[in-house]
């Protein structure tokens, strides 16, 4: 059986519907009535013998079969409750129901309904499994294979694709928690990350843990846990989750919308806040200076950076009584000092201190 699907796109073409795994008795009502089905070429008389069929005979052993058919129907003239409602009534967990969920899925996006796309990606990657876990025989089954994992794929963009459009943090926590059940270490997940964590509040740094213990390659988890530690004024374990982060970064793949360069720049950021908290003004200078120019946008980093580098420049120049650098720091200061943030009182009355430490009027 020959599949294709588009996976990593946002628009994928339905897929055909679960396969006929039984026998059909034309010896009975319910037989005939399944041969009546599967004959029918009308979409709108095969929809009512359906319907008919599963109102008569739900407990059937065709009847999944029937339902996966009515699915893609109701798919395809974007009938999305009908859609799922079938798949409901279809789902038994079997391997022969990658599309059937893929389906499910569809439905569920057309319909703009979150937790339906992470109950049916989850099931979807669940069945998926059951399908790749074993050897393949044949090459029928090297390409149920091959299209197991391309829908197990597209399950877990589904679900990073919805949690980036929602706006409800239950919303966002309860996809993200789906996407670390289905693959914790999908780049998919790597890209959710950020707003999973934001989205669980106080939790969040308690889950990012767990996230970066999970797969060393979630850099996004290595910064909340540099965030939370610098938030908490604990430098090393800032450091240490910062770099940690680069690490992940400098070591998967690259992924689309993932922002790299700027995540290297936070991790620096928070390399360097961490030095700062703990007066190592060299290695804190040297790290905040690479991280700036990755800052614009994020305001808060932005004025502790520059705040930060004020006091680095500011406190090297005057142990060497380097006036020039003195300087120089006077100069982080009043951009930090021009910023809205938790540091912009200090960094005006640093402004104040130095000028006229240094005569200047």
């Amino acid at each position: 059986m020959k599949r294709s699907v588009a996976i990593l796109a946002l628009f994928v073409f339905p897929l055909l519907a679960q396969r006929q795994n039984f026998t059909i008795n034309v010896g009975t009502p319910e037989g005939q009535q399944l041969q009546a089905i599967g004959q029918e070429t009308d979409d709108a008389k095969k929809v009512a013998l359906m319907e008919d069929f599963l109102s008569k005979y739900p407990k059937h052993e065709g009847a999944p079969w029937v339902a996966g058919q009515l699915e893609t129907i109701y798919l395809n003239q974007k009938q999305y409750d009908k859609a799922l409602d079938a798949a409901d009534k279809a789902y038994t967990g079997g391997p022969n129901e990658v599309d059937l969920c893929y389906n499910a899925i569809k439905a569920a996006e057309g319909k703009g309904d979150a937790a339906q796309v992470g109950k049916w990606a989850q099931r979807a990657a669940e069945t998926a499994q059951k399908v790749t876990s074993k050897p393949p025989a044949n090459d029928d089954e090297k390409a149920d294979v091959e299209h197991a994992k391309e829908v197990a794929t597209y399950a877990e963009y589904a679900i990073y694709a919805a949690a980036s459009k929602s706006r409800e943090p239950k919303e966002i926590a309860d996809l993200g928690e789906s996407l670390a059940k289905v693959n914790p270490k999908s780049q998919y997940m790597w890209l959710v990350t950020p707003r999973y964590l934001a989205s669980l509040g106080g939790k969040g740094c308690a889950e990012a843990g767990k996230l970066s213990g999970a797969d060393a390659k979630n850099a996004e988890a290595f910064l909340f846990e540099a965030d939370c530690s610098w938030r908490g004024a604990r430098g090393d374990a800032a450091i240490a989750s910062a770099n940690k982060a680069l690490e992940a970064l400098n070591s998967r793949p690259k992924v689309e919308g993932g922002n790299e360069a700027g995540k290297m720049g936070t991790a620096n950021f928070f390399i360097g806040a961490g030095n700062a908290l703990q007066q190592r003004w060299g290695p804190a200078n040297k790290a905040l200076r690479t991280a700036l120019p990755a800052l614009k946008g994020e305001p808060t980093y932005e004025a502790n950076a520059l705040f930060n580098l004020g006091m680095a420049n500011y406190s090297l120049g005057k142990a060497i009584g380097d006036k020039g650098q003195m300087r120089e720091g006077l100069r982080y200061f009043e951009q930090a000092a021009a910023m809205k943030s938790n540091v912009q009182d200090q960094a005006s009355r640093n402004v104040t201190v130095i000028k006229k430490e240094l005569g200047i009027p």
